[in-house]
């Protein structure tokens, strides 16, 4: 009872906190037997979240980091969903003993279980793959050797666009599953560290093919930029073909860092990046020239979606707003690590809202009966969905007003990144199909370029 409750819970949050959670290869996860996910681990616990809201398998058991356990409120949830604490090196010295740790794990996967492993070790902030601990691919192997039953590891990539704001979007891959061959445990026999330093740079090759990676968060933004200059006006990517599109791009300039044609167009983009910086402008708002009428159309039609709402929404917002702020100011002050900023968030919010719900469901009661009582909780529940979409309504009516204000106030500098953005795109169509591979299919047709 409890686990549903708890798995429940997981997809509700994750629901909530992301606008759109998209999952590629869900077909490469066995139906049977046990399993070892594999994921990259850029947001703390917010990762085993969404691993256990997409993975279609349940219990599933964690290895964590076991500074986790500092946060005292934490443990019980931790507790009740299998967490396994593991002490990183890197920490807490060199000398740690996980031994414990390592036994729990392969009772676990040997009963019949899955567990979810994050092989960089820690949480990180980095633009890609961090090196990989060789713990994941030892417990595989170990398992294995030991006859009692066969685990596969599933590699599986975590794409965050904006991985710490409310209501983003994130990708979740499930790569081609790394099975445990005779010949792979025989070299584990005879060569104990060298079968799991070779499984270790197996996994890293899957991972790297289900992450998005760039030597260096410049590159990454350039290459954002120029996804932004290539992609037709008139296609929307979901999170699959924008994790895809800047995969594509980031592996041929990988190719090409002698190239000085694409060079050349790097420096480029990034001069016109920094304009739209230094003006407070973004691409999206010089794709075409927006009228006035267009941009208050919008505006009135985003207020009065907000009008509709707005009964629904008034007791959600006076009773949530104080909780959303009192968990923006525990993610954003009290994290160790950028990384832990979104659960932090998170678990703010999971352990004030209960404690709001039942306040007023007291009240409510003492005052007009228990069925009184649910109807508000279950009121508050739907006010809280329509006050989630006011405030995303809010932020773009807000946007697109100082959109407006900045497009009329800076006409001629405009104009000119219009000019030159409108050069930008020539350059970048024009350099894809020079160097992009042949053989690779398109991802937009001549139609949705407008040819």
């Amino acid at each position: 009872m409890l686990q549903r409750l708890v798995i429940a819970m997981v997809q509700v949050v994750t629901s909530t906190f992301f606008r759109r959670i998209d999952v590629v290869g869900l077909q490469n996860v066995p139906a049977n037997g046990s399993i070892i996910f594999a994921g990259n681990h850029p947001n703390a616990l917010m990762d085993g979240w969404l691993l256990t809201a997409t993975c279609g398998k349940w219990p599933l058991h964690f290895v964590v980091n076991a500074k986790l356990w500092n946060y005292r409120l934490l443990v019980p949830l931790l507790n009740a969903t299998g967490a396994v604490p593991v002490y990183s090196r890197e920490e807490h010295g060199g000398d740690v003993d996980n031994q414990a740790a390592f036994s729990t794990l392969y009772e676990v996967i040997e009963s019949g279980k899955c567990m979810a492993i994050f092989p960089e070790g820690v949480s990180h902030a980095e633009s890609q793959l961090v090196k990989l601990k060789t713990g994941a691919a030892r417990i595989a192997l170990t398992v294995n050797s030991r006859g009692k039953t066969k685990v596969v590891i599933v590699p599986c990539g975590l794409n965050y666009i904006h991985r710490h704001r409310f209501r983003s979007q994130v990708l979740i891959e499930f790569g081609t599953p790394i099975e445990i061959s005779q010949s792979m445990l025989d070299r584990f026999r005879r060569d104990e560290q060298d079968a799991v330093i070779a499984l270790t740079e197996k996994l890293a090759e899957s991972l790297q093919a289900v992450t998005l990676n760039a030597p260096n968060w410049r590159t990454l933004r350039f290459v954002q930029a120029a996804r932004r200059l290539y992609k037709p006006r008139s296609v929307v990517l979901s999170p699959a073909q924008y994790v895809e599109l800047n995969r594509r791009f980031l592996d041929q300039y990988d190719e090409s860092l002698t190239n000085t044609e694409l060079q050349q167009f790097r420096d480029s983009v990034e001069d016109y990046q920094a304009r739209l910086d230094m003006l407070g402008l973004k691409d999206y708002q010089l794709r075409q020239p927006i009228s006035l009428g267009h941009a208050f159309r919008k505006i009135f039609l985003r207020a009065l979606w907000m009008l509709i709402l707005l009964p629904l929404a008034i007791p959600g917002a006076l009773l949530h707003l104080p909780v959303g702020w009192i968990a923006a100011t525990v993610g954003e002050r009290f994290s160790y690590e950028m990384d832990d900023i979104a659960t932090l968030k998170v678990f703010a919010t999971i352990l004030l809202l209960p404690l709001l719900y039942l306040a007023v469901a007291v009240a409510i009661g003492v005052n007009f009966g228990f069925w009184w009582a649910l109807a508000a909780v279950i009121g508050l529940t739907f006010s809280f969905s329509a006050s989630v979409r006011i405030i995303e309504a809010e932020a773009g009516i807000l946007i697109s007003m100082i959109s407006v204000g900045r497009l009329a106030r800076l006409g001629s500098e405009v104009e000119s990144l219009r000019i030159t953005r409108a050069e930008l795109v020539e350059s970048i169509r024009s350099l894809v199909d020079k160097y992009s591979d042949p053989d690779m299919p398109r991802m937009f047709s001549n139609e949705d370029f407008g040819g």
